[in-house]
C-alpha cells in the first residue's frame, strides 16, 4: 500500500516524520523536498527523536527486533 507522510528535514539533513508510518519490513521510499519552510517546526519533536534514539539504539533492542530483519 502506498502511503504519504509529512516530514521535516532538519539542518543536518535528517528526516523527521510528523506522524509515524505503519509498515512491515523494509520498503523503498521517495523523498520530495519542497521549496518552502515547514509551517511550524516543533523543537519537542526533535528532542523526542533524540530521546527515543538513545533507548532504541541499544543491543537489547537489536536482539528483540532481529527476527524482523
Amino acid at each position: 500500500m502506498k502511503q504519504i507522510a509529512e516530514a521535516v528535514i532538519d539542518e543536518n539533513g535528517q528526516i523527521h516524520l510528523i506522524e509515524p508510518l505503519h509498515v512491515t519490513g523494509a520498503h523503498r521510499a521517495l523523498v520530495t523536498v519542497l521549496d518552502e519552510p515547514p509551517a511550524a517546526w516543533d523543537e519537542t519533536l526533535a528532542a523526542a527523536g533524540q530521546s527515543l534514539a538513545q533507548d532504541w539504539l541499544r543491543p537489547e533492542e537489536d536482539k528483540a527486533w532481529a527476527h524482523l530483519q
